[in-house]
């Protein structure tokens, strides 16, 4: 048998005058829903503010091509060349036997052009370009070549190996150049700003990337001597030396200079150096070519967090002063031992690389204020930004003769020389080795540059003189016991004869 059909029971008369039929009641309940979801914005649209349709072409085709355009004409490539002169051979082939068969030449020394690339930042309308000290190193001509295609030969005007900078001028002969202005100040850059580098690498033509500020006062080692640098995660390959790192108002905030890499290409870890350090050395070009920069006149250790808690301090963060010299500018601010330096004018100090990178950059003539931790108190001191005096003078002495030492070149310490060396030793005075001569009586003693001679035959040397005095008197000994200061230890080395 079939299942019984279900006959539709039929509505009441007055059911048509007072409600609709079912389907039509949700449609009108579906659409009230979407007029107020339109109109009235819910708990997510309320959170996501910025989650809206796009309502033009602008809004779609974001973009960083109209900085690019800007910037791109100012960022240019360095080719330097420099002659290689080749060592000879062998001496075997100097025989006239060799030469019979192989002719006179072929045992003089070769020459062969070494070519270099990398990328430089046009930072004035006439023609000053900033790129690396490594970029241009050693070479005989330097070539400047824009992005539009022209080529101009560059004068070198300044080049300083300890912050890898090289200043280059060309001549365009047609007017104003384009350019790019520096960044104000260095503290307005914040880890996470979006940053794009320019340059060229591998020589495969001008390229652009982009990246954000990975970390600010990075220090890294190794690349030069004030180790304070800017990372991003902008594409910085071999070629990019020299070249732009850009904020996303046009200004120059770093040129890059080297990368963390086991392969020789981008891994994402690029460094730059801060643009108030391409500031300081276009200030010593134009106080006469010569870079002088501030001294202190303090020594001082990075606060870790056993000292943090042993002097009461929260954050370990800053330098703990532990010298001071005397007559220095700090000692005549009022900077003591045990003093904790924690900002220069109002830019964080975490380090001792970044308080003499700070003190780098604060132009002769002026001052600085320094903000230290006393005994948990808050103090501002104004320290005054002077050249280093050369006092004793230096007396550079190449010391010569039957001596132990000979073969190395000697000078007096003074602020200015420690300055200039970048010497971080104990010791304040006393004669310095500069430079080991090869094969000589010193080399062999293992004399390294950097060591303080500071005793002959337990006579303590004060200068350079005294040292020459005393060698010369000690010879008649027959024997040599030298007292050298390497670092935080002191050495002694016995010689007979």
């Amino acid at each position: 048998m079939s299942a019984p059909v279900r006959k539709p029971v039929p509505a009441p008369l007055h059911e048509s005058r007072a409600l609709p039929r079912l389907p039509d009641m949700r449609a009108l309940i579906l659409s009230l829903l979407l007029l107020l979801a339109l109109v009235l914005p819910g708990p997510a649209a309320a959170q996501a503010g910025a989650r809206v349709v796009p309502e033009g072409r602008e809004q779609i085709t974001l973009s960083f091509a109209p900085l690019v355009r800007r910037a791109a004409p100012a960022v240019v490539n360095v080719y330097s060349s420099r002659i290689v002169r080749e060592r000879p051979l062998s001496p075997l082939f100097e025989d006239p036997f060799f030469q019979r068969f192989f002719g006179p030449g072929l045992n003089r020394p070769r020459q062969r052009v070494q070519n270099s690339l990398g990328s430089g930042v046009i930072v004035r309308p006439d023609g000053l370009v900033v790129t690396n000290h490594h970029v241009i190193e050693g070479a005989e001509q330097i070539r400047v070549v824009l992005n539009d295609g022209r080529e101009f030969e560059a004068s070198l005007l300044l080049s300083d190996e300890r912050t890898d900078l090289a200043l280059l001028q060309i001549e365009s002969g047609s007017g104003q150049l384009p350019y790019l202005e520096l960044a104000e100040s260095d503290t307005d850059l914040q880890v996470g700003d979006l940053v794009i580098a320019i340059g060229n690498p591998f020589g495969v033509g001008q390229t652009v990337t982009s990246g954000i500020v990975s970390a600010l006062a990075r220090n890294a080692r190794g690349i030069s001597d004030y180790s304070f640098f800017i990372q991003t995660d902008a594409a910085i390959n071999p070629g990019n030396s020299g070249g732009a790192l850009i904020a996303m108002d046009g200004s120059l905030v770093g040129i890059n200079t080297a990368i963390y890499s086991r392969t020789g290409g981008s891994l994402g870890i690029g460094f730059a150096i801060p643009a108030s350090m391409v500031r300081a050395v276009i200030a010593s070009l134009d106080n006469g070519g010569r870079i002088v920069r501030p001294w202190l006149g303090i020594s001082g250790q990075n606060l870790t967090s056993d000292l943090a808690e042993s002097l009461g301090v929260e954050i370990p963060r800053g330098v703990l002063v532990n010298r001071v010299d005397r007559g220095s500018p700090a000692d005549r601010a009022g900077l003591k031992v045990g003093d904790i330096v924690v900002a220069l004018d109002g830019a964080p100090v975490d380090t001792t690389d970044g308080l003499r990178f700070r003190m780098a950059t604060v132009p002769i003539g002026s001052s600085a204020a320094l903000t230290v931790l006393r005994n948990g108190r808050e103090l501002t001191l104004t320290v005054s930004a002077e050249p280093p005096p050369e006092i004793p003078p230096r007396n550079e002495t190449l010391i010569e003769g039957p001596y132990p030492l000979a073969g190395a070149v000697v000078a007096n310490l003074s602020p200015a020389l420690i300055e200039e060396t970048g010497y971080d030793g104990v010791r304040r005075s006393g004669p310095v080795v500069l430079e080991v001569r090869g094969r000589s009586p010193a080399a062999r003693l293992g004399v390294e540059p950097g060591d303080v001679v500071v005793s002959i035959n337990g006579t303590e040397v004060s200068d350079v003189d005294q040292l020459t005095s005393l060698m010369s008197r000690s010879r008649s000994r027959g024997f040599w016991r030298i007292g050298i200061q390497r670092g935080d230890r002191l050495l002694e080395a016995v010689v007979n004869g």
